[in-house]
């Protein structure tokens, strides 16, 4: 037996020092770097199998296809400015400040701003899923969708039903769904869709001998693009909860936006991205091949973000948001773990005057992330920011408006998860009239709410303050 023990350590140690080298060969960020070595070396075996499940935070994509397809897009919308259709709205035209955050995101996602869209704003449950059926019902080519969690409970059926009539009216239909948010569906629920023709497909599925599995990388995008030319994207699952009817957490408040015009055919590109990640199958060129309209005047970037990329576009892009601020910036997001880069960029932006509002939830379905974020709040409070905790239910939009003047809307949360392991789409519309009804929604979220003071602050009983600091402990794995 002692034999046993004697090689059951010396496996330990040989598999210790294989792991901590690779720990630090990947050179993460240093609180999540520390992390692991501590659980690799104080948990005999455990801390490996961990490591093995949840250690890596990279996906590799080839970008030779991305690039080409953008720039066969951006070729065409050139060919139609010349052509004389409405070629003072073909130049992007933007002040310097938001031409910075633009270049940031062409530069990191290589998707460019484009003028000429038509966006239509949602914050209620019952008016969004109105649009987004009807938007369904008249598709006539094509239908993509993509979503995190797709429930099979009476919306999850309607909207099921909605894709098979699609389908079976000779529409292209494919449905692209995250394999952890989508674990509730069952064969009996998803065999009348591929029955009546529609290609259904999982992200990362949690098989342990796949090339690409990695249980902890989600795609957490909300897509939804018809026939190339109208797309919608925001933070709204398809589900009854979604849409007040559990009594758990309701009412859900979710934020979402419908694009119509040239920006949708980079959510397509999106889509196809993701598709051929998951299914090895290529999209042909002629899904790009729709009619180039300009309905609208809004200026509007799609920027995708996740562990494909080597740099983070959504941080990047906020750090820039927090650095070129005047006046103010409004974050509402659920779930609020500032790493330290955004932490510093808000604290930053408090210094030099600008006011910063968060407003988040006061209740959670991730309440470990929830008493992580509120570890963070003495220090914010304390450099200037204002906090508000929603309690008119469960505060599920990613909103963040600046200045009035531009805003961002998506999927991402202002978490490490996001900005690290998840894949992302957030759309920016750079058009003050949208940063104004946004910045307005928040104004409504704020009169229901409580302002977070310094003195409630100091009034909170001693196991609370303990439990919120426990809870940060894992912020660099949330």
């Amino acid at each position: 037996m002692s034999q046993l023990y004697s090689l059951a350590g010396l496996a330990h140690v040989v598999l210790a020092i294989v792991f901590v080298v690779d720990v630090l060969r990947r050179r993460q960020d240093p609180a999540a770097m520390l992390v692991w070595v501590m659980a690799i070396l104080g948990a005999p075996f455990i801390g490996v199998a961990l490591y093995l499940v949840f250690g890596s935070t990279r996906v590799r994509r080839a970008a030779a296809r991305r690039k080409r397809r953008v720039g066969d897009m951006l070729e065409r919308l050139a060919r139609q400015a010349q052509r004389g259709v409405e070629p003072a709205r073909a130049e992007l035209d933007l002040p310097a400040d938001l031409a910075a955050i633009e270049q940031i995101g062409r530069r990191l996602s290589q998707f460019p701003a484009t003028r000429g869209n038509r966006v239509s704003v949602f914050h209620e449950a019952e008016p969004t899923y109105a649009a987004l059926e009807q938007a369904i019902r008249g598709a006539q080519r094509r239908l993509h969708l993509q979503y995190y969690i797709w429930q099979p409970d009476e919306t999850g059926r309607h909207f099921r039903d909605l894709v098979i009539e699609r389908a079976r009216a000779g529409v292209d239909c494919r449905l692209l769904l995250d394999a952890v948010g989508c674990l509730r569906l069952t064969r009996r629920f998803t065999k009348p869709l591929t029955d009546a023709g529609v290609r259904l497909a999982y992200f990362m599925p949690l098989y342990p001998l796949r090339r690409r599995w990695a249980p902890h990388l989600r795609n957490h995008r909300k897509i939804a693009v018809i026939d190339g030319r109208v797309g919608f994207v925001g933070s709204q699952n398809i589900g009854d909860e979604y849409r007040g009817r559990l009594k758990r957490l309701s009412p859900w408040h979710d934020t979402n936006m419908r694009i119509e015009g040239p920006a949708a055919l980079f959510l397509q590109e999106t889509f196809a991205e993701d598709w051929l990640f998951a299914t090895r199958e290529a999209l042909d060129d002629d899904v790009f091949d729709v009619p180039l309209e300009r309905p609208g005047d809004c200026v509007v970037q799609v920027a995708p973000s996740g562990p494909d990329q080597d740099v983070n576009a959504l941080g990047q892009i906020l750090l820039t948001a927090a650095t070129i601020a005047r006046d103010r910036i409004r974050i509402a997001t659920p779930y609020f773990v500032p790493y330290g880069t955004l932490r510093a960029a808000l604290t930053h932006a408090c210094y030099r005057g600008v006011r910063v509002q968060l407003v988040l939830p006061t209740r959670s379905d991730a309440p470990l992330v929830l008493r992580a974020g509120r570890s963070y709040y003495d220090e914010l409070l304390a450099d200037g920011a204002e906090i508000f905790e929603y309690d008119g239910g469960m505060l599920h939009s990613k909103v963040v408006t600046v200045d009035d003047r531009w805003c961002m809307l998506g999927s991402a949360n202002m978490d490490i998860r996001s900005f690290r392991l998840n894949f992302e789409i957030t759309a920016l519309v750079y058009d003050s009239r949208v940063a104004g009804e946004l910045s307005g929604i928040i104004d409504g979220y704020c009169a229901k709410s409580r302002r977070v003071s310094r003195n409630d602050r100091a009034r909170r009983r001693p196991h609370t303050q303990v439990i919120d600091g426990a809870a940060r402990l894992f912020a660099p794995l949330l």
